[in-house]
């Protein structure tokens, strides 16, 4: 299957992969005036523990054999990066909560008047079900959904203080780095700290599946989508330091939620990369998503691997992607 998201990509058969918010928009909720707006920069508060990743060289793309085609994990290629510091885990409700109090910032979900929302985890009445996207029967768009109302109007975040932020977009994303003085992780520094050292492993922690011997991280049991049987115990996400960390000190970078990069998406892009430090392309209609999230299952998703490639527009929110930073200097000049 493919997790090729955002309009174009509709009707693919995604379960991690959400529509594009444009797939909701046809459904008849229309933008609410000043969508998109950014907040004004200001001294953040940004409280998540942070560690550095040594410069060096890794094989980025799938190495496994479990690739997805037409997600552009090939060829195989010597990547050389710079030391940098990333965050331990992705921003948190209760980080995200500090940003919004300083600043009144308001996500484009709130904006848009809704977000994606997986069919199980829904809390709000049916009127406020906006349907069913094409091809993805089990994601609805939810007026009310947002960052504080992860399953809908009836929903809270009271309780998940250490859960990842979720139903944050791209732009909002962005929008949290500028008031953190900090910025979102290119593909290529992101897979090197989520391979932790382990050069050409399929996982965080090596080659061993997520189930061998005890869970390891956050994704579907049970026949996707109508039952969860909770094996690992959680049906969304869980808080951002379940399970171990790997090999820097990086808690769930597969599995839990999807995590925004910086990079433009181009499944092509890797033959023409450059071997140090690649930013991704100039230009694209999507923005890079990686890790997998809570919906994975490798009997029809295998996109909590290492290599593993997803995409959606910039203006996109669902109930399964979140994000991690990265500061602004590299690791080596902060000495």
């Amino acid at each position: 299957m493919s997790d090729q998201t955002g309009a174009e990509h509709e009707g693919c058969g995604c379960g991690c992969g959400t529509p594009g918010r444009d797939a909701f928009v046809q459904l008849g909720t229309r933008p609410a005036d000043g969508a998109g707006d950014a907040a004004t920069p200001t001294p953040g508060r940004h409280g998540v523990e942070q560690l550095r990743v040594p410069a060096g060289t890794f094989t980025m793309g799938d190495s496994s054999g479990d690739r997805n085609p037409g997600d552009g994990e090939t060829p195989l290629h010597e990547v050389t990066l710079e030391a940098f510091e990333i965050d331990a885990t992705t921003v948190t409700n209760a980080d995200f909560a500090r940003f919004v109090d300083d600043t009144g910032y308001r996500t484009e979900a709130e904006m848009f008047g809704f977000s994606a929302v997986f069919h199980l985890a829904v809390e709000a009445d049916p009127a406020d079900l906006m349907g069913q996207a094409d091809g993805t029967p089990w994601w609805f768009g939810v007026r009310g959904a947002d960052w504080a109302h992860p399953g809908g109007p009836r929903s809270s975040i009271e309780g998940l203080d250490d859960h990842p932020a979720t139903h944050v977009s791209w732009n909002d994303a962005v929008a949290y780095c500028a008031w953190a003085g900090r910025r979102l992780p290119t593909e290529a520094e992101w897979e090197y700290a989520a391979r932790g050292g382990i050069d050409g492993a399929k996982y965080p922690w090596g080659h061993a599946e997520v189930d061998d011997g005890g869970w390891r991280a956050n994704i579907w049991q049970g026949t996707f989508p109508r039952e969860n049987t909770l094996d690992d115990g959680w049906l969304t996400t869980a808080p951002v330091r379940t399970f171990e960390p790997n090999g820097y000190g990086l808690w769930q970078p597969v599995g839990n939620v999807w995590e925004w990069c910086q990079d433009w998406f181009d499944p092509g892009y890797y033959p023409a990369s450059p071997a140090t430090d690649p930013r991704g392309p100039e230009q694209g209609g999507a923005r890079v998503l990686r890790g997998g999230s809570y919906l994975c299952h490798i009997s029809y998703c295998n996109r909590y691997r290492n290599s593993a490639r997803s995409s959606n527009t910039a203006d996109s929110s669902m109930g399964n992607a979140g994000f991690r930073t990265v500061a602004l200097t590299p690791a080596g000049a902060q000495a």
